[in-house]
């Protein structure tokens, strides 16, 4: 398909920068037949007893470093870890956890660069007096791989930043540091927050709860190409990144004993939409997973278990955008979002949800 099929215009004004307060008052527009205004804080009167809820866990890292090579300011968006045994990426192993290893461990990150132009293979980047990094490959696609020269772990702690998307036009600040990570937020590995779950409250999830909706959490690290435009003219010329995700065996068990029973499964995100559609086969059973996925869903998608999707409002031409409207419709995603400008709902990461019905 073309990509110019999935264009609209948003005005900047829309862009919110911050979030809602508290999260649950955000905006909520509900999507099926008919396009209906509601607020997060109302999400449980959607819901049916029986139904799953399902949510990624992944916890946002402080991913993005600020560094020098000579008199060069480098940014850096650390996004794919691999073991501190691999000499090259050349060849792409398989990445691994981003946070999992020892203290000490020296793994190699591969980095998007800005500028990127101004590095080249054996280049020292100073982030601090006491933390530093070589830069060991330039890849094709314009990315870098480096390794730390100290142990990094506590570094990052110390020196990394919110890695807030880049349509939020300002330095991250104390706030992001809470309000860039879901309340649920246990495996830190992301460097950029599943965004839809920034709605949720300790409130929500105790009134989802008495609601007699099953809560089940699954874990994918959303990586730096989610930032990504899609820069080809036809969809199936587009590259898909690929980042790691995780269903375990009780979480696999719980959503297909809910679907066996009839309840619906309603994915909080298109992370953990990406997640389940990757482990569930053509019988619509969905099994445990651990790998890399780069699912790639534009209309035409069959979906498999997936039946509501809370999500946020995307940006234009947009992967996930593209998802949103193989499941919903394009038609139909185009009219909801020409609602939602014409009454000011706020956008993209820090901005308002739907609640989007299968078409």
């Amino acid at each position: 398909m073309k990509t110019s099929l999935f264009d609209f215009h948003l005005p900047e004004s829309l862009i919110a920068t911050a979030p809602a307060e508290p999260r649950d008052s955000a905006r909520l527009l509900v999507v099926s037949e008919a396009i209906r205004d509601s607020v997060v804080s109302s999400l449980p009167e959607f819901l049916k007893p029986g139904d799953v809820m399902v949510f990624n866990n992944t916890k946002v890292i402080p991913a993005r470093l600020f560094a020098r090579r000579g008199d060069a300011a480098i940014e850096l968006l650390l996004h794919k870890r691999y073991p501190a045994n691999c000499e090259t990426i050349a060849q792409d192993p398989r990445p691994v956890q981003p946070l999992r290893g020892s203290q000490d461990d020296k793994a190699l990150w591969q980095c998007f660069a800005k500028p990127a132009k101004k590095l080249k293979a054996g280049d020292k980047l100073i982030i601090a007096d006491d933390f530093t990094a070589q830069v060991l490959e330039k890849r094709p696609d314009g990315q870098v791989v480096i390794a730390f020269e100290e142990p990094w772990r506590e570094k990052l702690e110390r020196y990394g930043h919110v890695p807030l998307p880049p349509y939020i036009q300002r330095d991250d600040n104390t706030e992001d540091q809470h309000n860039y990570q879901t309340v649920y937020a246990k495996h830190e590995g992301s460097v950029a927050a599943p965004t839809a779950g920034l709605h949720f409250t300790d409130r929500l999830l105790a009134a989802i709860d008495a609601a007699g909706v099953k809560r089940v959490e699954v874990t994918l690290h959303v990586g730096g190409g989610t930032f990504l435009p899609v820069k080809a003219e036809d969809t199936g010329d587009h590259v898909m990144h690929s980042e790691w995700a995780q269903v375990s065996r009780e979480a696999a068990d719980a959503i297909n004993a809910a679907k066996k029973a009839g309840g619906r499964v309603i994915a909080v995100g298109t992370t953990s939409m990406r997640t389940l559609e990757s482990a569930t086969d053509e019988n619509g059973v969905l099994h445990p997973f651990e790998d890399e996925t780069n699912i790639f869903i534009t209309p035409g998608y069959r979906f498999r278990l997936v039946d509501l999707l809370m999500t946020n409002f995307h940006l234009p031409k947009s992967t996930l955008f593209m998802l949103v409207s193989a499941f919903s419709g394009r038609e139909r995603m185009l009219a909801a979002y020409h609602h939602a400008i014409h009454q000011n709902y706020r956008f993209y990461s820090y901005g308002d949800a739907c609640l989007l019905y299968r078409s």
